[in-house]
């Protein structure tokens, strides 16, 4: 997939080089001269295909400058809606949240009880705020996928809300599940956890609905997501990206 996208870019790279130089060469014999004949326009075509050829390096150049320039502005963007949406994202008292009371870095993890890749994920977030005392997780739950997606979370939501304390175990039985829960699957999770009394609050459907708005808001199309500092990562990253990236914000945020 990178080396696909890196190939794509400078295919888009190359041809936007091409016409940019043609245009060039356009605009100044056009100034200076009469219009080019059609054997000057071969020449100039060469010249600049030359170019290109012992000179890679252009196109190098010109990639990463556009993709320099294409995060920075991907960045301030996210900045901004970071900021707008801030107490929803980092405050929410209805939101799950495990790790530091008092933290330097606040991740938000969009997920889904009935998603593999988070299923797959979770456990490294887990291991994040248990290595690093700065760090607190923030956890919205997105019903993605089906009813029991829903359910499943809103039970979780319950708990949080009446006893936090216990949220965590019942949060990692729920995400221990191999493939999507059924309501006995959610039942076993409730028992297990010594919940099996628990009836869901209808007014976690409040969260439910507010995570999803947040999502969109945020530009998530799919879960895990999760928002690191300013940077939103997409998918199920290997626990040494993920650390990389927690390092580095965390860093930024002591600076």
């Amino acid at each position: 997939m990178k080396t696909n996208m890196k190939t794509n870019m400078k295919t888009k790279m190359t041809t936007l080089l091409q016409s940019a130089l043609f245009a060039m060469a356009a605009v100044s014999f056009t100034v200076t001269a009469a219009p080019l004949t059609t054997e000057q326009q071969n020449q100039v075509r060469e010249l600049i295909r030359e170019t290109l050829v012992n000179n890679p390096q252009i196109l190098e150049e010109a990639v990463t400058a556009w993709q320099q320039q294409s995060a920075e502005q991907a960045g301030a963007q996210l900045g901004k809606v970071i900021e707008q949406n801030r107490d929803a994202l980092f405050n929410d008292a209805a939101s799950p949240r495990i790790g530091a009371k008092n933290a330097k870095l606040t991740l938000v993890s969009f997920t889904d009880y009935n998603c593999p890749y988070c299923k797959q994920f979770d456990p490294q977030l887990e291991k994040i705020v248990k290595k690093y005392p700065d760090v607190a997780v923030v956890i919205k739950l997105l019903p993605f996928k089906g009813e029991t997606s829903q359910s499943s979370a809103q039970y979780a939501l319950t708990l949080w809300q009446q006893n936090p304390a216990r949220f965590a175990a019942l949060h990692q039985r729920l995400m221990s599940k191999k493939g999507y829960h059924t309501d006995s699957s959610i039942a076993s999770a409730l028992k297990s956890t010594d919940n099996a009394g628990l009836k869901i609050d209808d007014k976690t459907l409040d969260e439910v609905r507010s995570s999803l708005r947040l999502a969109d808001v945020m530009g998530v199309q799919g879960t895990p997501a999760t928002l690191i500092g300013q940077q939103m990562i997409p998918g199920a990253i290997s626990y040494d990206d993920l650390e990389q990236v927690v390092k580095a914000e965390l860093a930024r945020a002591s600076s």
